[in-house]
């Protein structure tokens, strides 16, 4: 038997049919929460990021993957123009973490499908301002836990009136012991000097 060279079979696929897209979306999305779902993301987050998708898909009226910058421009520049301000981040998000998704599982079958190479349209240029990497709370470090005792207690020695400067020092020092939240207790001027009210009734500790 002569060779023969190899042709991939690809190539000669058919056309899609529009239920047979409208399916395979389906499933894709299907897949994508059990992803998340198996990345250990609670629920309610699961359901934040596919209520995003669905609203962006209801503007758009095509899948997703049919996304370019210039259609995310329009959509994030004038039509969530005047949303709340968590909105739009949210939103970009979330469509970043799918298209991820699209590129890692479904972009070779994407292609094959409609011709189409799947690429996130949201890039450095149209990304909403205010993302949630910016609420997160990095923890002090030691030295910096230290520095606000340490330096009342060392400004006892050169402050040039000493009782309120022993009185801040006092009230910092029963806060540390007693491992107030910032939420929980807040300092008042009463008018022997600062009182520490706790977070029920009202009861002063001094």
């Amino acid at each position: 038997m002569a060779p023969a060279a190899v042709r991939d079979l690809r190539e000669f696929r058919g056309p899609v049919s529009t239920e047979e897209l409208e399916q395979f979306e389906t499933d894709v999305l299907a897949g994508f929460v059990l992803a998340r779902a198996s990345a250990g993301l609670a629920d309610g987050n699961i359901r934040g990021d596919v209520g995003h998708l669905d609203q962006t898909r209801a503007w758009f009226g095509r899948p997703l993957w049919d996304l370019d910058p210039a259609d995310a421009d329009g959509y994030f520049g004038k039509v969530l123009r005047g949303s709340p301000s968590g909105t739009r981040p949210a939103r970009a998000q979330a469509l970043t973490t799918y298209f991820l998704f699209l590129e890692l599982r479904h972009k070779v079958e994407i292609h094959r499908m409609t011709r189409r190479v799947v690429e996130c349209p949201i890039d450095e240029m149209n990304r909403p301002r205010g993302s949630r990497d910016a609420a997160l709370r990095i923890p002090p470090t030691e030295p910096e836990i230290k520095t606000p005792f340490t330096g009342r207690g060392g400004e006892l020695a050169t402050c040039r009136k000493f009782a309120p400067t022993a009185r801040n020092y006092t009230a910092s020092k029963l806060m540390s012991q007693a491992g107030l939240r910032r939420g929980q207790a807040r300092l008042s001027v009463g008018l022997y000097g600062r009182s520490v009210k706790g977070p029920t009734h009202g009861q002063e500790r001094w």
